[in-house]
C-alpha cells in the first residue's frame, strides 16, 4: 500500500466532525494542541491513530503515532524516533519527528509535562533527544534517559495498515524491540547525575496520571 492509499484509507473512516476536526491540525504545534488537549490514559493499549481520534485519548507510542499521521497530511515523512532508559527503570517514550528548514522538531504525547513538544531548531536527531534528558526521570526522581534509536521510517509498515489497524501499531512496538540503539551518555556521566530537584519534579509531574505511571524496579 503506497503513502497516498494509507491516507486515503484513514481518510475513509473519518466521520464529518472528525474531518472538521483535523482541518485544525494544521501545523505541528496545533497537533501537539491536540494531543495536549485528550487525557493519558490507565492500561497498555496501544491505539491506531484513527481509535485515538476516536476515542479521545493516548499513551506516549500511540499519541506518537497519531502526530506521525497528522504530519504526514501535512506532507512530512512518517518518521519516529524511540528513546529508552536504563531497562527496569522508566518506559520508553516515543518522537513523532519532523523535519523544517533542515532542523529536527517533534510533537509527542507524555504523562510528563517535560516530554512533548520541540520546536524544529535541532540540527541532528542527538541534539533532539538530548534535549529532552533533563526532563526524563521517574518517580524516584531519577534521570533515567540511557539510549535511542536512529530515525525509523514508517513507510515499511504501510501494508499492515496502522493508521487504522492495530495489528500495524503491534507490528511497530515489535519492531521497535529489536533495533539497534545508540547510547546517549557515558557510564563515566551515568556515575555523576544528579536527582532531579523537588522543583522540577513537581513541574514534570504536573497533571500526571499516577495509574498510568511507570512503577520503578526498588534497588
Amino acid at each position: 500500500m503506497t503513502e497516498m492509499d494509507q491516507l486515503e484509507l484513514f481518510n475513509q473512516h473519518l466521520t464529518a466532525e472528525e474531518r472538521v476536526l483535523l482541518k485544525t491540525m494544521d501545523s505541528p504545534s496545533k497537533i501537539q494542541e491536540f494531543l495536549d488537549s485528550i487525557p493519558y490514559p490507565s492500561g497498555e493499549m496501544n491505539r491506531s491513530p484513527l481509535e485515538v481520534l476516536q476515542q479521545q485519548k493516548a499513551h506516549c507510542f500511540d499519541g506518537a503515532l497519531f502526530a506521525v499521521a497528522m504530519l504526514q497530511r501535512l506532507g512530512f515523512p512518517p518518521r519516529i524516533i524511540d528513546m529508552r532508559p536504563k531497562p527496569g527503570t522508566d518506559d520508553d517514550h516515543v518522537l513523532a519527528v519532523y523535519r523544517l528548514n533542515g532542523c529536527w522538531g517533534a510533537v509527542a504525547k507524555s504523562n510528563f509535562s517535560g516530554l512533548r513538544y520541540r520546536e524544529p531548531i535541532y540540527r541532528t536527531a542527538r541534539e533532539l533527544v538530548l534535549s529532552y534528558f533533563e526532563s526524563f526521570f521517574n518517580l524516584k526522581r531519577e534521570k533515567t534517559l540511557r539510549f535511542y534509536t536512529s530515525i525509523i521510517h514508517l513507510a515499511r509498515f504501510d501494508h499492515l495498515n496502522w493508521m487504522t489497524d492495530t495489528s500495524g501499531i503491534k507490528a511497530i512496538e515489535n519492531y521497535l524491540a529489536t533495533v539497534n540503539l545508540k547510547q546517549l551518555i557515558s557510564e563515566e556521566q551515568v556515575l555523576q547525575l544528579s536527582l532531579v530537584d523537588q522543583r522540577s519534579f513537581d513541574a514534570g509531574t504536573l497533571g500526571i496520571n499516577l495509574d498510568g505511571a511507570y512503577e520503578p524496579e526498588a534497588n
